[in-house]
């Protein structure tokens, strides 16, 4: 695995691999980080389903969710690939140990999220900070993860 590299404010546009749209994907990285204060930016390395690796940004972290009037920090990684923002970023869920995913509408037994934004993406109407709310406000609606039973305490997800 590749080392974790993470970004600095004011240092974001500069450690963007030239292929991506540098001055675009730091505008956004920054803003989302701004209103997403648990998120960072990172290049590290994903796989694909193929087996395919390639270095890639990554914001990866927590968004807070609001389930039953109770706040939850979500854990997930969206990846952007250097073609970005003519395609949508790879989001998935990055689930702690204590915790298993709930497999649903738009979440893939894999942890991938596959909601509506991120299929009907269309390069100058979806940004970064849009996908996250939309992401917290379905996230609300339908928990991507619950914690794992505990042999004593045999409650799980619903």
């Amino acid at each position: 695995m590749s080392s974790v590299m993470s970004f600095r404010k004011g240092s974001i546009h500069k450690r963007i691999p030239k292929k991506y749209l540098r001055k675009h994907v730091a505008h956004e990285i920054q803003v989302a980080i701004t209103y997403f204060k648990n998120l960072v930016p990172v290049m590290d390395r994903f796989v694909y389903n193929d087996g395919t690796r390639k270095d890639m940004v990554c914001l990866t972290g927590t968004v807070p969710v609001l389930i039953s009037d109770k706040t939850y920090n979500i854990p997930i990684n969206l990846w952007i690939e250097e073609n970005y923002p003519q395609v949508a970023p790879i989001c998935f869920l990055k689930p702690t140990r204590e915790m298993m995913i709930v497999r649903g509408k738009y979440v893939s037994s894999n942890g991938e999220i596959q909601m509506p934004y991120l299929e009907q993406w269309n390069n100058g109407e979806c940004d970064l900070v849009s996908l996250l709310q939309v992401m917290v406000a379905m996230f609300g609606e339908f928990p991507p993860v619950c914690m794992q039973p505990y042999p004593v305490y045999e409650k799980s997800c619903k």
